[in-house]
């Protein structure tokens, strides 16, 4: 258990002494501010479907902090109340804690996420409410494309690396890169969440907005990859894509959010599945303080409902099926050692290269070669006029051996020329 974790465990630990001290026996949380016959409730399917209002009966998420990764958390009355215990701005142009809204057409995409994962709801139950409506938001604004003045992958590292530092307990990412490998610099940002004891939550990507199969960061090993479904559990076409790293799904379609202009706006996609999957975690998290991320991703995949049709598990579509909020905060789950959705430290050990384990040292002894012999001393420098015992050796005893027979050979030619013309001189003429 980390420190951080014994931590949250004694405080936890502490507030029920205080209740069994002041009522004799452990409390049950008070009812949540909660009116399904409101609209807006009415609206929110998922709150049922899921089994979130089951779980409300154990916990809202009190004690736990989510990091939200995104365009920025907007300061919108009463919805984020008291919820917002931090933030900043990894982007370089958002505003310092990370509240002012980023992007033209992306601006409402982190307030939305945020309503679904944290929402505080009116006092009077109406409006709508997030699904651990009692847990903290750390606000972390980052930029896509224009809206940005650092690069996206630097972006994400910081952002992560200043969650984890910041008390965040669960790190939603709601985006894609529609590739499946990343920046080298994410595995140690991941790394560093994973050796903190942070759950990682990561939407899958919308075919509808060209991800036809996952890409990071939801391809990190480690990660808690959430695809989508609609209304009726059935995995959605467009608001949800498909891969083998798909842990658990969630609804996508027909969801609410909390715009930064207050109005609640329809809308769908893995990136609102997501949220309510973090807000699961935060719920699975508040109820066993002292459970490490591994156990709270366990419990999440371990009491998934299964689908009809789903051929294996993982399925690429479902995961280990969709998420019952109830039975991860309630049920019986064996522990386990390892994450179950993967080894990040492993993957970058083999597929990173990193270093190896130092080789043996050599038994044989050196060979020992004699050295050179010394060099010839240098000659003094002469005049490039005069010959030389290299230029009389290489140049002018070669050119008289070849040249005097030439010579000879000529003279003896013109000679006996001569003799033939002088014979023809003294013979008379017929």
């Amino acid at each position: 258990m980390t420190p951080r974790r014994r931590l949250r465990s004694a405080v936890a630990m502490a507030a029920v002494a205080a209740s069994v001290l002041l009522l004799g026996a452990a409390a049950t949380p008070p009812p949540v501010p909660d009116d399904p016959a409101d609209p807006m409730r009415a609206l929110e399917y998922w709150l049922d479907g899921a089994r979130i209002r089951d779980a409300w009966q154990t916990t809202r998420g009190d004690g736990v902090t989510i990091a939200v990764i995104d365009t920025g958390i907007a300061k919108v009355p009463g919805v984020f109340d008291g919820a917002v215990t931090g933030g900043t701005d990894v982007s370089g142009t958002g505003s310092a804690d990370g509240r002012t809204p980023l992007g033209a057409i992306d601006g409402d995409h982190g307030s939305w996420v945020a309503s679904l994962a944290a929402g505080r709801g009116a006092p009077d139950g109406t409006g709508m409410i997030g699904v651990a409506p009692e847990a903290d938001l750390l606000s972390i604004s980052v930029g896509f494309g224009a809206a940005a003045a650092v690069p996206f992958t630097e972006q994400v590292a910081k952002g992560m690396r200043w969650a984890v530092d910041n008390g965040a307990d669960i790190i939603n990412l709601s985006f894609t890169t529609n590739t499946l490998d990343w920046d080298k610099s994410w595995d140690d940002a991941f790394l560093y969440a994973f050796e903190h004891d942070v759950v990682v939550v990561v939407a899958a990507g919308n075919r509808g907005s060209g991800t036809n199969i996952i890409g990071a960061p939801a391809t990190i090993p480690g990660v808690l990859t959430v695809g989508g479904v609609d209304q009726t559990g059935t995995a959605s076409i467009e608001a949800s894509t498909q891969g083998i790293t798909i842990g658990i799904a969630a609804p996508s379609e027909g969801l609410l959010g909390v715009s930064a202009d207050g109005k609640v706006a329809q809308w769908r996609g893995t990136s609102g599945a997501a949220p309510i999957v973090a807000g699961i975690a935060a719920l699975v998290r508040s109820a066993h303080p002292d459970m490490d991320a591994a156990n709270v991703i366990n419990r999440i995949i371990k009491t998934a409902i299964p689908v009809d049709g789903m051929t294996r598990t993982p399925d690429p579509l479902y995961g280990f099926g969709l998420v019952d909020a109830a039975a991860a905060v309630t049920a019986d789950v064996p522990t386990v050692d390892a994450n179950p959705m993967g080894d990040l430290a492993e993957w970058v050990r083999i597929y990173r290269r990193a270093e190896t384990e130092p080789q043996p040292a050599p038994t044989a002894a050196p060979v020992e070669v004699p050295p050179l012999p010394a060099a010839d001393a240098p000659t003094e420098p002469g005049s490039p006029l005069l010959p030389s015992a290299e230029t009389v050796r290489y140049g002018t005893l070669p050119l008289i051996a070849l040249t005097v027979p030439g010579i000879l050979v000529a003279l003896g030619v013109t000679a006996a020329a001569r003799r033939i013309r002088s014979a023809r001189a003294r013979t008379p003429h017929s």
